[in-house]
């Protein structure tokens, strides 16, 4: 199963790059390939934080796939854990860590482990999506330098 991780020292504190992830409707204005997210469904877990069921559009030229996630942001533990519902993958986890670093500095822990439906589309696209999700993560910290200006004014 192909699996990506980073961790980043990002110029902003762990709180403001937590809420920047789990605000995921907002996805469409930044993140690459991107082209569409939906809330489908919102609830709150038995340990009070919140779940989400969204449907996100990944689109590249003529090619456009929708996918299902279950979202669970918890803030008190400042990690973001992404469940895969259906889709055109026969799995998919994804996990956001949050820890400040100090200076208003801190460290992002992004992972994700997924497999395809077809073992033929995915050794074909094993390497394209490990260069997607480096873009996605720098994306991430693009838009909270932009963000950070915006409010610095």
């Amino acid at each position: 199963m192909p699996f990506f991780q980073s961790t980043r020292r990002v110029n902003h504190p762990a709180a403001d790059m937590f809420a920047l992830v789990a605000d995921v409707e907002r996805y469409p204005e930044f993140l690459p390939y991107c082209t569409g997210l939906k809330v489908l469904r919102r609830a709150v877990q038995p340990d009070g934080n919140p779940s989400l069921i969204a449907q996100m559009t990944v689109g590249y030229g003529p090619v456009s796939e929708n996918f299902v996630s279950r979202v669970l942001p918890d803030q008190e533990r400042m990690r973001i854990t992404v469940q895969y519902v259906e889709g055109p993958f026969r799995s998919l986890d994804n996990r956001w860590g949050f820890r400040d670093a100090g200076n208003g500095a801190s460290d992002v822990d992004f992972s994700i482990d997924y497999a395809f439906k077809s073992r033929a589309f995915e050794m074909l696209a094993g390497s394209v999506f490990n260069r997607l999700f480096g873009k996605m993560a720098e994306a991430f910290e693009e838009r909270a330098d932009a963000l950070a200006k915006a409010r610095a004014g």
